[in-house]
């Protein structure tokens, strides 16, 4: 099939590429077994082909919607560029939604067909398929556990493929022919938000809209069929979908499949890829283990580190301050990397990283910093799914870690109605600009306003040009005395500490700031364990009185870079942590305020009254449908003065063992 002259759509790209490269390149590659597996360009288009007959042959039309829930595997990716072939329309659900959600989604978009990838994903289909009348076949691709199933509904990936290729003898130019009738201009794709307000709506984007987004960021970060990536954030992210299929299909590199989700930082290792975007949760979790293992590590592991990483934030600091460093500087980054960025660098998978991204949030400054030091070129991205992926990144050479870097050639943004400060709602345009939300007319009208597509966030511009993002604008508060803070600033600040895993700030209309915070189980429970610390559960280990003692410090460390009004003043550790399943985060891991507020409003008004012990009592639901009862005292702690608050540190135990283990 000889490829378009100018492709216009997904599937034209895959038979650009399929043509160009044939056999002598691998497009995707999964592990299986622990060997990997490589599918070449031509293996792609070759299954792509068969399911998109296939569901043809199924009775999937023109128009229709087709769901994908599962891990990241390459059916996935063949799944969505056949429905598109098929001119149809895909959709992707996280693998670790609960049953409400699927059913809302799948309800919401008409599912014609699902995808599903294994045993766990077809049955929570089935469950619900008395409440999906519109729903006609459920396909699936791992047999495990299914051999008994006899519902009509079910059929093999395979058993679809079989269906397209026997189409395809029959009619042989039928794919070549529904792929050149395709136009940039038809829809896509339905990409769902993550839902920080509500549910989850689902953004209708043609495909002109993904390539010419896609190929306004190739501009800036340009990417090349030799680069290696590894898919392992949830593809119904347009962060991933951004990477895994659409750069990917623009660009020809390779996309590599863990084995398990459980795996990824041992694949991540054995892969090394040039490519990497990952979330703020999973950079803020990688620094926070290295942090945890140099407390462990061996004294003269411990001596190296020290020494060098401070060295590493200089060099750093040259970098985002755009100043040459002197050849002192320059030999001494150079002896620390030899010493210690380079082994770390490489027993985290990142020897052979060019261009390391991250966006969905804000990644705290810290946090940058860290892998700045280590060498690692990570750059901020921003946009929102509503203009197909990325609106700003950062450039090489030109790296503000305050900012999500300058807006890409495609991109035009501006501030709203800006204060006297030059703060205001940051509003964007381009070819990238969604067509609307799904069955929500209202919404997308509040949404595009005169040809701009209202963000929500608040931000600014810097005199060189980097946009800064504030906070959601509904999210920024103020005191009652006229102090204005962004929580998502300080929460960012409190993340990067090694044992604090998520958190939330309050303190709007308040007389101060306060924090209720999670922390992180694995690694305070080792800390635990190493100072001789019993515990039981998740709960008992955070009422602790020494693991209080203990987050204080790191609270206390984090308000010494704040403004004074800004600080935390009060703040409890919370008796779980915070989850999806439980609506209290997006499936993006972003904290849904609105929903905590009304949540934990007990805990919240103990947070501004005097008492020091607030008593808890409630019901918590686990995974499996069943349900605990926790009944817990949660301490409040107020933190001291500054001043008096570090002399007292420095004399007490925890804080001398803590410096014997090397913090």
């Amino acid at each position: 099939m000889p490829p378009p002259e100018n492709p216009q759509t997904l599937p034209q790209l895959l038979v650009r590429n399929a043509e160009r490269f044939q056999d002598q390149r691998v497009a995707l590659r999964e592990k299986e077994f622990g060997i990997w597996q490589p599918i070449t360009w031509r293996e792609y288009l070759e299954h792509v082909r068969a399911f998109s007959l296939g569901l043809i042959t199924l009775g999937l039309t023109p128009g229709d919607t087709l769901g994908i829930i599962g891990d990241n595997r390459p059916e996935w990716i063949y799944a969505e560029i056949a429905a598109q072939a098929a001119r149809a329309l895909p959709f992707g659900i996280f693998q670790d939604s609960i049953l409400a959600e699927v059913a809302y989604i799948i309800d919401h978009s008409e599912a014609a067909m699902i995808v599903a990838e294994d045993q766990e994903q077809v049955d929570k289909v089935l469950e619900l398929k008395d409440r999906l009348p519109r729903l006609r076949k459920i396909i699936y691709t791992d047999p495990k556990g299914l051999w008994d199933y006899d519902d009509p509904l079910l059929i093999r990936f395979d058993e679809v493929e079989a269906l397209g290729r026997k189409l395809d003898l029959e009619q042989p130019e039928l794919f070549k022919k529904n792929l050149y009738e395709t136009r940039g201009s038809d829809l896509a794709l339905i990409c769902y938000t993550s839902g920080t307000t509500g549910q989850p709506k689902g953004t209708l984007l043609t495909h002109h809209n993904i390539i010419s987004m896609v190929a306004s960021l190739d501009e800036v970060d340009p990417k090349s069929p030799d680069d290696q990536f590894l898919s392992f954030i949830p593809l119904p992210w347009i962060v991933e979908q951004t990477m895994s299929v659409f750069s990917a299909l623009y660009a020809g590199y390779t996309v590599n499949f863990p084995e398990e989700p459980e795996t990824t930082m041992e694949d991540l290792y054995e892969i090394a890829p040039s490519l990497v975007v990952a979330s703020p949760r999973m950079w803020e979790g990688i620094s926070r283990q290295v942090m945890v293992k140099h407390l462990d590590a061996s004294f003269f592991k411990r001596l190296v580190y020290d020494l060098s990483l401070p060295i590493g934030y200089r060099w750093a600091d040259f970098k985002f301050e755009k100043k040459r460093p002197p050849l002192h500087w320059k030999i001494l980054y150079r002896l620390a990397y030899a010493a210690m960025f380079r082994a770390l660098r490489d027993r985290l998978g990142f020897p052979r990283i060019r261009s390391a991204m991250t966006g969905g949030a804000a990644l705290g400054p810290d946090v940058f910093r860290f892998f700045h030091a280590l060498g690692v070129n990570l750059k901020q991205i921003y946009g929102q799914t509503e203009v197909a992926g990325y609106s700003t990144i950062h450039r090489d050479g030109d790296i503000n870690f305050d900012s999500v870097g300058i807006p890409v050639p495609a991109a035009e943004i501006r501030i709203f109605e800006p204060d006297k400060e030059g703060v205001g709602e940051v509003i964007s345009r381009g070819p990238g600009l969604f067509q609307g939300y799904l069955k929500d007319a209202e919404a997308t009208r509040k949404t595009i306003v005169d040809g701009w597509l209202r963000s929500g966030d608040a931000g600014y511009f810097t005199p060189e040009g980097h946009l800064v993002i504030i906070d959601r604008v509904k999210d920024l508060m103020t005191l009652k005395d006229g102090a204005r803070f962004s929580p998502m600033f300080i929460e960012n600040k409190l993340k990067f500490c090694p044992y604090i895993v998520e958190a939330v700030v309050l303190g709007h209309d308040r007389d101060y700031v306060s924090a209720i915070i999670c922390i992180d189980y694995k690694h305070v429970g080792k800390w635990a364990e190493d100072h001789r610390i019993g515990y039981t559960t998740y709960t008992d280990l955070a009422c602790k009185t020494e693991v209080l003692d203990l987050i204080e410090q790191e609270v206390a460390r984090v308000n010494a870079t704040l403004p004074e009004k800004a600080r935390i003043q009060k703040f409890l550790l919370l008796y779980k942590e915070l989850d999806a399943d439980d609506e209290e985060l997006t499936r993006t891991r972003k904290i849904r305020r609105g929903f905590i507020s009304q949540k934990y409003a007990k805990e919240i008004e103990g947070l501004y009254s005097d008492i020091p012990v607030l008593p808890i009592e409630t019901i918590i639901r686990y995974q499996d449908g069943k349900t605990a009862t926790i009944r817990c005292a949660l301490e409040i702690r107020t933190m001291k003065a500054e001043a008096a608050y570090a002399k007292g540190l420095r004399g007490s135990r925890f804080f001398k063992k803590s410096r014997k283990k090397g913090r």
